[in-house]
């Protein structure tokens, strides 16, 4: 959507964006209502369904998405500025990033992200203390959504091309090995889980190696046995743990005077 906004329509490259987030959005509503009732594996099959009916879609609709050979040619308009370089892109770019980092961080961080908490640990407890557990559950599935549309907006923005893979299943799975990698939980366990990946990619594919997946699976396998909390997750949980304990509060008693000694 972000590149149908920005080839067809001219406009500059955050409208672009803005519009494939709300369009993630607004997708998701549906899926979401139809899924979060279901926990577990039956959830991640579900969702996994309608990821490849969305796939099916994209490829079917030729017309419109370009089927295999998907959009060619994304400008990267805004206000006559040259973006052409990716060094300017990239902090043209950059605020989207923060302000889905930010995002994400407060949304933790408030009374919302409290109950989010609650239902995720006990939601049991959170509907018997009045809580609409589905609603909140609709809610968050779809500022998840929002937020990966951003990602994928300024995916697409920033490599000139929207193609199949992006809708595909195993994009979503190298997501999930990103987190997994990073540490479940974590605000940068997602953004070091990414630059792993992406940089072993990159570099494997630059010295002509064609199997990555072998190697970034290997990754994967080492991280999970050995850092349960992944990489960042365990590097916070250690620190946390040497993390020297604070001085009792008890006060010393006061030492005795002589007897001559005026108070």
């Amino acid at each position: 959507v972000t590149g149908l906004v920005a080839l067809h329509s001219g406009l500059p490259f955050p409208v672009a964006i803005a519009g494939g987030t709300a369009f993630a959005a607004l997708l998701a509503l549906p899926i979401g209502f139809l899924s979060v009732r279901l926990t577990g594996i039956y959830f991640a099959m579900v969702t996994l369904a309608f990821a490849q009916m969305v796939y099916f879609v994209a490829n079917q609709w030729r017309d419109v998405t370009g089927g295999e050979n998907g959009l060619q040619g994304i400008p990267r308009e805004l206000g006559g500025i040259d973006l052409s370089e990716p060094f300017y892109f990239y902090y043209a770019a950059l605020p989207f990033v923060l302000a889905g980092l930010f995002a994400a961080w407060r949304i933790v961080r408030s009374p919302f992200g409290r109950v989010l908490v609650a239902i995720r640990d006990n939601p049991n407890r959170a509907r018997s203390l009045g809580y609409p557990v589905d609603r909140f559950r609709l809610l968050v599935f779809v500022l998840s959504a929002a937020l990966s549309g951003t990602a994928g907006g300024v995916f697409a923005i920033g490599h000139g091309f929207a193609s199949l893979e992006g809708v595909y299943w195993t994009t979503s799975g190298q997501a999930v090995m990103m987190v997994v990698l990073g540490g479940i939980g974590t605000l940068w366990g997602g953004a070091i889980g990414a630059a792993l990946v992406v940089q072993v990619q990159d570099h494997l594919a630059t010295a002509g190696f064609e199997e990555t997946g072998i190697i970034t699976g290997a990754i994967f396998i080492l991280v999970v046995l050995l850092f349960r909390r992944g990489i960042w997750g365990t590097a916070r949980h250690l620190h946390a743990s040497r993390r020297p304990a604070l001085p009792s509060q008890e006060t010393s008693p006061e030492p005795a005077r002589p007897v001559d000694t005026p108070a």
